[in-house]
């Protein structure tokens, strides 16, 4: 928490410095509200996720990982697989790309099929940001015992990616991929002490990883977004605006001055934001979403962020930033303060569980798409393993949402 709050306050303090230096304009806020808040609200993210791969070196250059698969095996037969499927899915844990590269090792092609389609669904640290936002703006942060009520939803989380994969690999085993079952031999490595510095290594390559796809990916899908938001500018609102000022400032003085003003500021920002490109977008789908309970805004993000889902926590980032109310200050505040043009809450417990179920589900990673298709040498299994997954995905979260409403 302390490294997170170091980064927060160095991604507001560089937004506010750029908006001083440059004032109002395109050039300010694509700065301030596109590079710095959308790569920012990514990286802030970073020491969870090397604590996470921290655990997963240990184990693995303990000599660990290696008997895991041979303990493992009973059970991993039971669901279609082979103990040697434990490895990709617990790397897959971390992120799905080395996972599944992980898969050429194993020697049966059912097995790697299988093993490639079930991995996906491990709760990757891209999923990480998006699930730490919504849980800890909308879950209590109570107690249920000796227990925290959202370490137990994020847990659940995690339970239930394991629960959708083994099922999915039980199911394509069990179908379209049925066989006979090879005998499993593995080499067991000696246990050993992890050595401090290999640990290390491994620990800040993972993080230039990381950091190099949030330098990358993360920072153009930001820009982009921000650009879709940005333009076209409306020559409407200006005059509006303006119009609206005058008569604040003729009838108003002081600090009631000053909250009209940030008002009208704010209503200005939330009609350049609708009629922009990516408003237009959202509108365009919101018909399809929402079922799921998801307005315009929350369609526009998603789909932005299919490349890569750690994107979304940008795009969101970044929409929320372009039209909001002054007085929220933080991207949870937002999406809590986000209503329907009836006044109703947007983001409710039902609609929240079910974007989570959503996530939890949804296969929202170009890279990983790329590496089944190098795998497997052929588009089909990634075309399959894109449309299964978004359509449990989608169903899921409509299940939750409506019966939870």
């Amino acid at each position: 928490t302390p490294i997170m709050d170091l980064i927060d306050s160095a991604t507001s303090f560089l937004g506010a410095r750029v908006n001083s230096a440059l004032g109002d304009g395109a050039l300010a806020s694509l700065l301030a509200d596109g590079v710095i808040a959308g790569v920012g609200s990514v990286i802030i993210f970073l020491p969870q996720i090397m604590i996470l791969f921290l655990f997963i070196i240990l184990l693995e250059d303990s000599g660990y990982l290696a008997r895991a698969a041979y303990l493992l095996d009973r059970a991993m037969r039971s669901v279609g697989l082979s103990g040697q499927s434990i490895i990709p899915m617990i790397s897959s844990f971390a992120c799905a790309v080395p996972g599944i590269m992980a898969t050429r090792v194993i020697p049966n092609r059912r097995d790697r099929i299988a093993t490639i389609l079930a991995a996906p669904f491990m709760t990757c640290s891209a999923r990480l940001p998006v699930y730490a936002l919504l849980i800890a703006a909308f879950v209590p942060a109570k107690s249920v015992g000796f227990l925290n009520l959202q370490g137990l939803v994020l847990f659940g989380l995690y339970m239930f990616g394991i629960v959708m994969g083994v099922l999915t690999a039980l199911l394509i085993r069990k179908t379209a991929l049925r066989g006979p079952k090879p005998p499993f031999a593995l080499m067991l490595p000696e246990f050993r002490r992890p050595n401090l510095q290999t640990v290390l290594m491994q620990l800040l390559g993972r993080a230039k990883v990381f950091l190099k796809r949030a330098g990358t990916v993360i920072f153009s899908v930001a820009v982009i977004i921000w650009a879709l938001a940005y333009y076209p500018r409306s020559d409407a609102v200006e005059p509006f605006v303006e119009q609206q000022r005058q008569a604040a400032e003729a009838a108003l003085s002081g600090e009631e001055l000053d909250a009209a003003l940030a008002q009208i500021d704010n209503q200005a920002a939330a009609m350049q934001l609708e009629q922009s490109w990516l408003g237009r977008a959202g509108h365009f789908v919101e018909p399809v979403f929402r079922p799921l309970g998801w307005d315009w805004r929350v369609s526009s993000a998603v789909i932005a962020g299919f490349p890569a889902r750690e994107v979304v926590v940008a795009v969101l980032g970044t929409v929320y930033a372009v039209g909001d109310e002054a007085d929220e200050a933080t991207l949870s505040g937002r999406l809590k303060a986000a209503r329907w043009p009836d006044g109703s809450l947007v983001f409710t417990l039902p609609m929240v569980l079910g974007l989570l179920v959503f996530y939890a589900c949804c296969l929202q990673c170009a890279a990983t798409l790329a590496v089944i298709r190098r795998v497997s040498n052929t588009w089909r299994l990634p075309i399959f393993a894109w449309v299964y997954m978004t359509t449990i995905g989608y169903v899921g979260a409509l299940l939750v949402y409506q019966l939870g409403t």
